[in-house]
């Protein structure tokens, strides 16, 4: 049975060029999964596509998909990061799998030959703050952005994204 993980942190790691995503799961042990830039890229753009057509039919969606995303951003409280710990699985995602409902995504994290899995279903809201989090490490990583709509790159300043200039 695929394991759900209830409360993730995600970072890029610059030796590995990857995002890793350290997530709790109950009472277990934490898990890892490694994110590579190319699944990513691939993944993005469908949880993108989900929010955007959550209220593609209103006039100005692009404004609304603006606002949410701000207003979502705005709701991301501090926690205390989900730390891996020596006993922790860790494994590079080779597929995902993505059910989407009106009220959320489901998306299940797949290893080599299907033997890991994890599952995180994210509503709009938490998918939002989500997606705020890796384009500010895509950012960081400098990896492309050009699958990242201007909705969700205006939503994150040049401060917080370590994109400041100093004089």
């Amino acid at each position: 049975m695929t394991q759900v993980l209830e409360r993730i942190t995600t970072e890029y790691i610059d030796s590995e060029d990857r995002l890793r995503l350290s997530g709790e799961m109950g009472n277990d042990v934490p898990v890892v999964i490694w994110l590579t830039q190319r699944l990513l890229q691939r993944l993005v753009p469908m949880l993108l596509r989900w929010l955007e057509n959550q209220n593609a039919d209103l006039p100005h969606a692009e404004i609304l998909q603006g606002f949410a995303q701000q207003a979502a951003k705005a709701e991301l409280a501090p926690l205390a990061p989900v730390l891996a710990c020596p006993d922790s699985a860790a494994w590079l995602v080779l597929s995902v799998d993505i059910v989407q409902s009106e009220q959320a995504v489901s998306l299940t994290f797949y290893g080599a030959d299907g033997q890991d899995a994890v599952s995180l279903m994210l509503a709009a809201t938490p998918l939002r703050q989500w997606l705020s989090i890796v384009y500010e490490l895509y950012l960081k990583a400098e990896w492309p952005i050009e699958i990242w709509p201007g909705w969700l790159r205006e939503s994150t300043s040049p401060v917080e994204s370590g994109q400041a200039k100093l004089q």
